[in-house]
């Protein structure tokens, strides 16, 4: 079966970066470069990207390129024995997220609906506290707005490459930046948001310390879609002529502004009105409505921000689908439409004891924890950060070959004895330090 292939460049790149640009750029950038130095934050995070991150996302669309095969396949293909674990992992990690990012993607579809009608505008944040306890508890609401997100990402990956991610990508991200910069334009004009912009990006140097390299670390891989096989099924699907480091630093740029943006959205209105920046998951679906209940046309801003949510959630969740549907179309020898229906059917159901173990099932435990937190446990704390440092010892030590011949034509040839360096020691080393400090936080 041929492999499919990008139409064209600015679609890989929209759709990399979408990949990359989910609900955690909303409500968890903002607050984790607020409270971590801001500016020295953003700064440091930065280098970060531009650097191992770009070394590490460059060597994932290498290898995909190079194979013309998915996460599995890849490392099949490029050096075998006990080295297509790494992608097995990547695929398992894949599933795992998905089925309860599926669950929250359900929740930006929920709120759309409950803008729409007026039930949020309120500025009451623990009426709001408890329309948001009330609805994720529920044994069957939550399911269905599951359901039909999860039958959203499936309808996009089932059209294919082009006519599904690329197409949707080209829509998406130009709609998202858009409805960015709106709520930006309207927080701005909000007597008391330039208190939020100050705090956001004024440097406190003071704040660096090894807890705050270890968050700034941490957000970056999380933030490129790095250890998850993306970049290499993504990658897989790139032609030969195209320039791999022009693309991965155009990822990379769209990925931190929008991250940067989102704080520009979120915390000039928070602190306007005097809410708490550090809510979380709750200055998504509590605070942010009592920000708009506040404007006016706050219910027009409401739907215009959980749409905005909605468009993030369904840019990554495309792309943690097509890598499991890759696998199983690889692997099995499904056809793409059968191959991503089978698989959204299993995330769906492993999604229903997610849901209720915020609920009816909460008493239920494994580790002290509930299905929902247990599996971004599993996936954030232990196999995504181990697949990055497997697939770092990969490249540096096994393919590093292949990826140097990759990577050859695309003007990053002065930088290759860096970048092995990099993927050898550095972050291994990091990554590592990465997981034992966050095990160690448990």
């Amino acid at each position: 079966m041929a492999r499919s292939q990008w139409g064209s460049r600015l679609g890989f790149i929209l759709a990399a970066a979408g990949s990359a640009i989910g609900l955690g750029a909303i409500w968890k950038f903002p607050y984790v470069a607020a409270t971590n130095g801001g500016g020295a934050f953003l700064f440091i995070y930065l280098g970060i990207c531009l650097t191992l991150g770009l070394a590490l996302m460059l060597a994932e669309m290498a290898l995909g390129r190079a194979s013309k095969a998915g996460a599995v396949g890849a490392f099949r293909q490029l050096a075998g024995g006990g080295w297509p674990i790494i992608g097995y992992m990547s695929v398992l990690v894949c599933f795992l997220i998905l089925s309860f990012y599926s669950v929250v993607g359900g929740w930006t579809i929920a709120y759309i609906v409950k803008a729409l009608g007026g039930g949020i505008m309120t500025s009451d944040a623990k009426t709001l506290g408890a329309i948001f306890n009330g609805f994720i508890s529920d044994p069957l609401e939550p399911i269905a707005y599951h359901a039909g997100f999860a039958l959203l990402t499936v309808w996009v990956v089932a059209g294919g490459v082009q006519k599904g991610i690329e197409n949707l990508s080209k829509f998406l991200m130009p709609a998202l930046f858009v409805l960015m910069l709106v709520l930006i334009v309207r927080g701005l004009t909000l007597p008391g948001a330039w208190d939020g912009v100050k705090y956001f990006v004024a440097p406190d140097f003071s704040k660096v310390s090894s807890a705050m390299l270890v968050d700034a670390l941490g957000l970056a891989f999380f933030s490129l879609s790095l250890g998850l096989g993306i970049m290499i099924t993504y990658g897989s699907y790139v032609s030969k002529e195209s320039n791999l480091l022009g693309s991965a630093l155009w990822v990379i740029l769209l990925t931190v502004a929008t991250c940067f943006l989102a704080g520009l959205m979120v915390l000039p209105a928070v602190f306007a009105f005097g809410f708490d920046p550090s809510a979380g998951p709750g200055l998504t679906f509590i605070t942010m409505p009592a920000v708009f209940a506040h404007l006016p046309l706050g219910q027009l801003f409401a739907v215009m921000f959980f749409c905005l949510l909605l468009l993030a959630a369904l840019t990554s969740s495309v792309s943690l689908l097509e890598v499991v549907t890759s696998f199983a179309m690889d692997e099995f020898g499904l056809k793409r439409g059968q191959a991503a229906w089978v698989m959204t059917l299993g995330i769906f159901l492993l999604g229903i004891p997610a849901s209720l173990s915020l609920g009816v099932w909460s008493e239920y435990q494994l580790f002290g924890m509930g299905v929902f937190d247990l599996l971004d446990y599993l996936t954030s704390k232990l196999l995504m950060p181990l697949g990055e440092l497997l697939l770092a010892l990969f490249v540096g030590w096994k393919a590093w070959p292949v990826v140097r011949r990759e990577l050859a034509g695309d003007g990053a040839g002065r930088r290759m004895r860096l970048m092995r360096g990099f993927c050898m020691a550095m972050a291994p080393a990091l990554i590592g330090w990465i997981m034992v400090a966050s095990l160690r936080a448990a």
